[in-house]
């Protein structure tokens, strides 16, 4: 029981900061393109606490901790009624123009963006930046390390002439030379020797790559500076982002299972176990989720902000909005696939907390 009141507070306090800094990016936006803000919720349901600041938004906690929204003015499609007395010349939304209403709604995925990046930095200048060593956390057993002789904890020094500092240069050098015998350079003990190592190669996207066998089992973590911290940042969002976007397009494409796709039980289960290894690695959970966020808020489906950017992009290139038919019919479509996609990973969740195989 305290495991699953740890894993439910750890969920409100991660869903939480995701929420609140992407409807942040609505409201900044929103404020900034002179839209009046009449709500800021974190949650659904009834209030738990409101108040209202001197610009008249009315700033809610409520009970349902499962999400948020901001209510914007006149956000409502332009045909539907709205009473008279209530409008606020000049600060409704659908009074603006196409390009300001963009701007608004691409402003929360956009804040989940940014969100990721700052979380990374503060982690690479206070934890520090992690870097993989070069050093054999396991050698596959009939490769070609296994074949050259490398072992278990050899750190290896350089292949073929050029130096390794991190597992990525392994990688890297290993992956440019498929089916070929190149010298490696290793440091076993005090000692240091060379060995002569075929690679292995197997074919991707069409071409041979090269394959060497081991993984990397040694992590070191490297402080930087702040200017170094806020590159790595957004070097590290990006990374995030581009592994994010592969694995969902080898999904759709049939190249791997839906079973990795998860839902809110599943970010409950892993919020709970991040949360026991420390401050710093739910800070690094936090900063991948908004990535993750940010990616999905902006597909093409309309109810989600990636949908309503679709729309104002035909606006754009029509010079009038679509026809509110269609609208609805793209807004029923979302929903439906959007439900198909919650029954999936609730799905996948479920069978991740063994309750059934």
């Amino acid at each position: 029981m305290p495991d699953f009141f740890q894993s439910a507070l750890a969920f409100i306090v991660v869903l939480g900061v995701l929420v609140f800094f992407h409807e942040l990016g609505h409201y900044l936006a929103a404020r900034w393109r002179g839209v009046h803000v009449e709500v800021f919720s974190i949650g659904f349901g009834p209030a738990i606490a409101t108040w209202r600041d001197r610009v008249g938004t009315v700033w809610k906690l409520a009970w349902l901790p499962l999400g948020g929204y901001v209510k914007l003015h006149g956000q409502e499609r332009p045909d539907a009624p709205f009473p008279e007395e209530g409008r606020i010349a000049g600060r409704m939304f659908h009074e603006k123009p196409v390009g300001s209403r963009a701007l608004v709604v691409a402003a929360g995925p956009i804040a989940n963006f940014v969100l990721a990046a700052a979380l990374f930095a503060v982690l690479f200048a206070t934890v520090g930046r992690p870097v993989i060593l070069p050093v054999a956390g396991e050698v596959v057993a009939n490769s070609a390390a296994a074949r050259g002789g490398i072992q278990v904890h050899d750190r290896i020094v350089s292949i073929a002439g050029t130096p390794t500092s991190t597992f990525e240069d392994i990688q890297r050098v290993i992956t440019a030379h498929p089916d070929e015998t190149l010298p490696v350079t290793i440091q076993r003990g005090q000692t240091e020797k060379t060995l002569s190592v075929l690679t292995d190669s197997h074919d991707a996207g069409g071409r041979k790559v090269g394959m060497l066998g081991i993984r990397g089992g040694e992590v070191e973590y490297k402080r930087l500076g702040v200017p170094a911290a806020l590159v790595g940042g957004v070097t590290q969002t990006w990374q995030v982002t581009s592994e994010t976007v592969v694995g969902l397009w080898q999904m759709i494409s049939g190249q791997r299972g839906t079973g990795d796709l998860g839902g809110p039980l599943r970010i409950a289960q892993l919020s709970g176990q991040v949360a026991q290894l420390g401050v710093a690695s739910l800070i690094s959970f936090i900063a991948v989720l908004s990535v993750n966020l940010g990616l999905i808020n902006l597909f093409p489906i309309p109810v989600l902000d990636g949908g309503h950017l679709l729309f104002y992009l035909a606006e754009a290139i029509r010079g009038r909005p679509i026809p509110p038919r269609a609208q609805e019919y793209g807004f029923r479509a979302g929903l439906a696939l959007l439900a198909g996609l919650f029954i999936l990973a609730t799905w996948n969740d479920l069978g991740h907390l063994g309750l059934f195989h």
